[in-house]
């Protein structure tokens, strides 16, 4: 689902989220994508405890969340344009955004883990 999305089933029905930033350059991404998305065991785990969002970190697109718009600042910017939603909430202290990163995040989107690298369908 995309942010607005997830908006809407909140307001509906509070739930934990699972959060996945990547971008298309990125190999540990599609390999992450490729075996523990496909999983059938990590799908009806998600499925009934989580809203699954997965988010290109490099989007161009503007969201609003939570009545706040967030947008890519750093498109032609940067060697990395990557968007203010996945540089607020995977941002790590003096460290550049690495992907993938898959976030955790409780009923009252507070984040609970942050995991930055490659995640094994174990």
């Amino acid at each position: 689902m995309n942010f607005k999305q997830l908006e809407d089933s909140l307001a509906v029905k509070p739930k934990k989220v699972l959060l996945f930033f990547y971008a298309d350059w990125c190999e540990y991404c599609k390999k992450m994508e490729q075996t523990a998305f496909k999983n059938k065991d990590i799908i009806n785990i998600l499925n009934s405890n989580f809203y699954a969002v997965k988010m290109n970190a490099e989007s161009d697109e503007e969201i609003i969340f939570d009545g706040v718009k967030y947008s890519n600042k750093n498109l032609g910017k940067s060697r990395t344009p990557y968007h203010e939603i996945p540089l607020l909430l995977a941002s790590r202290k003096d460290v550049e955004l690495s992907l993938p990163v898959t976030l955790i995040l409780d009923k009252n989107f507070t984040v609970q883990n942050r995991y930055f690298e490659y995640l094994s369908p174990k």
